[in-house]
């Protein structure tokens, strides 16, 4: 009998927790930072920056090895996010510029969400950054979040930031991520005893980097961080830079610690679901390159911008911790993307998506939740679209397998991009005119032209009017 039992309890531990349908929807914190790129964490094994809460959570819940944002930029990546639509089914296709586009935004009518969660009964909140529009119709107050402290344009200071607080600017004493992290405590606190939604937006490590506090400071003066091998690339100014960049990363990574401890001191861990992730990567270097997919070049001789949609601009790290439905330890290996959450984040409160919604992302739950049979089914293709106007023009769309990835440019002159990820995981070189590399280029242009006329992409419709 005593062996029977022990063989129950193997079962049941092999078997994983219990599902999530059948436990009370958790309250969520949605932990979102700004062009953090994937090897910006130490729990993706770069030794040189310092994340111990970040690994922390990870470690007690699941990380993702391959998550993406569709779009390597601020504003449409943002909007993707809450709605599960691509940038060109909401008309945000490039970071907002709220002086040269005050009318571009959110839209009211869209669907997010937070709105669904609102409408659930959640009560919701948004501390921190907002980028998707700064007229009034935009408010985040509009966009399904009953309370907010932030910033509705792209940045703020690092140090003394001001902030809206109750629809009025208020300059605060600090750094911009200590100021943040207070404020969502106090979110926490007060709404302790409520079925909540908080979604945390630092602006760290958006450049500039610094200042930050010397602790966070102090951890890197000494560090000699890795150059990239690109010739031409001032490795001087490299090495300050990343140095700079992981002291942003350690101070946020600070303040997301005090969150933790005040969720643990108020007794609310084992029954809130926490996500993190980034709004898109960034490169130092890399490619020659300084920043996303608008970044300038930093290598000696060369100026002006070089639009991309390289590893380092759409990969971004990604972690959730769930007591009691998420095994801590888990690696989750398949391709997920910023679309996934919309429709994850609802089957965990239990909130049905409009009937006939059109959302592009799949619920990545059961991977989460080692599910072999969701891994079996589940395609790792990435689409992606990227409609650059500020600096310079670019259109581009993305379709990436775990072996290849092919960028397409739509814009006039450009050269289009095929790398072999498997032997080039670097995407050194361009595989794209050469002839052996032709089938593999077919068949991708053939996939991206199915992607693309699925959600009615505006190029697409184009090139085939264009070849009657």
């Amino acid at each position: 009998m005593f062996a029977g039992f022990l063989i129950l309890v193997l079962f049941l531990w092999m078997a994983g927790p219990g599902p999530a349908a059948a436990r009370e929807p958790p309250d969520i914190i949605f932990i979102y930072t700004d062009d953090q790129a994937r090897w910006g964490m130490g729990a993706y094994g770069n030794a040189e920056v310092k994340t111990p809460n970040l690994d922390r959570l990870a470690a007690a819940g699941a990380l993702f090895l391959n998550a993406f944002t569709i779009t390597p930029v601020c504003s449409p990546s943002r909007a993707s996010l809450f709605t599960g639509k691509v940038p060109t089914e909401l008309g945000i296709e490039d970071w907002i510029d709220p002086k040269k586009e005050p009318e571009v935004g959110l839209a009211p009518e869209a669907i997010t969400w937070p709105k669904l969660l609102q409408k659930a009964g959640y009560k919701t909140a948004l501390i921190g950054k907002w980028h998707l529009g700064t007229a009034a119709r935009y408010h985040p107050t509009l966009n399904g979040f009953d309370h907010f402290v932030g910033f509705l344009a792209g940045g703020i200071d690092p140090k003394n930031p001001t902030l809206e607080v109750e629809g009025k600017p208020r300059t605060f004493e600090g750094y911009a991520s200590e100021v943040l992290a207070e404020q969502a405590i106090r979110f926490l606190e007060k709404n302790r005893h409520e079925k909540f939604l908080l979604c945390l937006h630092f602006r760290a490590p958006h450049a500039p980097y610094t200042p930050v506090a010397e602790e966070d400071e102090r951890l890197y003066e000494k560090l000699d961080p890795a150059v990239p091998e690109v010739p031409g690339l001032p490795a001087v100014k490299v090495k300050k830079l990343k140095r700079e960049y992981y002291s942003s990363i350690s101070s946020m990574d600070r303040s997301v610690g005090r969150l933790l401890q005040a969720l643990d001191d108020l007794k609310l861990s084992e029954k809130t679901a926490v996500f993190f992730t980034s709004d898109n990567g960034t490169m130092i270097g890399q490619h020659g390159l300084h920043h996303k997919g608008n970044a300038a070049w930093l290598v000696e001789g060369k100026t002006g911008h070089r639009p991309n949609c390289f590893e380092e601009s759409i990969r971004v790290p990604m972690a959730l911790r769930w007591p009691g439905v998420i095994r801590p330890g888990t690696r989750v290996e398949k391709v997920v993307s910023n679309l996934d959450y919309f429709p994850t984040i609802l089957a965990m409160a239990g909130v049905a998506p409009p009937e006939g919604y059109a959302c592009r992302g799949r619920d990545f739950l059961p991977l989460a939740r080692n599910g072999a049979a969701a891994a079996a089914s589940w395609d790792d293709t990435l689409f992606g679209q990227y409609d650059m106007h500020h600096y310079t023009r670019a259109r581009m769309r993305l379709l990436r397998t775990p072996a290849w990835k092919l960028v397409w440019h739509f814009e006039p002159g450009a050269e289009n991009e095929l790398y072999d990820l498997v032997k080039d995981p670097g995407e050194v070189h361009n595989l794209a005119s050469q002839k052996e590399a032709l089938p593999v280029l077919g068949r991708l242009r053939s996939e991206l032209s199915k992607a693309m006329a699925s959600v009615q992409d505006p190029l697409e419709r184009k090139e085939k009017q264009e070849a009657r």
